[in-house]
């Protein structure tokens, strides 16, 4: 039997759709969970310097996409064939443009960057937001499944319905994002997945 083990630190970031997928697929893993004050002496030994990493059976991989893909690829969850598979990564690799667009505003929401949130959420989240959210409204309309890509769940559902929940926890508004909204409802009423969001630790983001 292989052995996975995740290590990250405690919340949810780039490391909950790895979570995710473990508990859809009824993987068992090791949850690490690093604190900000263990980070220091692990760094040195992590492959880039940064989390998540995954071990498997002891062999590090090292970031959360290349992970995601490795997982979503082991327990069936990339899509159905290879132009599936292209169109999730394809997915994925903008939600990493969106990301860092709105970096600077996450950063400072959580107290990690320089900067007036409320100023920031304006100028540089919000324009952002419209733009991915809009991109992934084009692509649920274009499946007519529910699901991102193709007939069935794969990784990146998993990946934008809890960045979804995490925005409408925090008051974005989603009226012109209805879908999106509807999107993450569904997927985390998978058993599976509702099982883990009931069951993991609580933490604020």
């Amino acid at each position: 039997m292989v052995a996975y083990k995740l290590t990250y630190f405690n919340g949810r970031g780039a490391g909950e759709v790895i979570r995710q997928i473990f508990a859809y697929a009824g993987q068992d893993f090791e949850d690490v969970r690093v604190t900000m004050e263990q980070w220091p002496e692990l760094k040195a030994g992590t492959p880039f310097g940064q989390l998540p990493y995954l071990e498997v059976d002891g062999k590090p991989l090292a970031q959360s996409h290349a992970i995601a893909r490795y997982l979503a690829r082991e327990f069936k969850l990339n899509g159905q064939c290879p132009w599936e598979e292209a169109q999730v990564n394809a997915l994925a690799d903008q939600f990493k443009d969106y990301s860092s667009e709105a970096k600077p505003y996450f950063y400072a929401k959580m107290g990690f960057g320089p900067g007036d949130v409320e100023t920031l959420k304006k100028d540089v989240f919000l324009p952002a937001f419209e733009k991915f959210f809009t991109f992934l409204s084009n692509f649920l309309k274009a499946s007519g499944s529910g699901f991102l890509v193709g007939k069935s769940l794969t990784w990146i559902d998993l990946a934008v319905a809890q960045h979804s929940a995490d925005l409408i926890a925090q008051g974005i508004d989603f009226s012109k994002f209805q879908d999106l909204k509807a999107h993450s409802e569904k997927i985390q009423a998978i058993p599976q997945i509702k099982k883990w969001i009931d069951s993991r630790p609580e933490t604020p983001f």
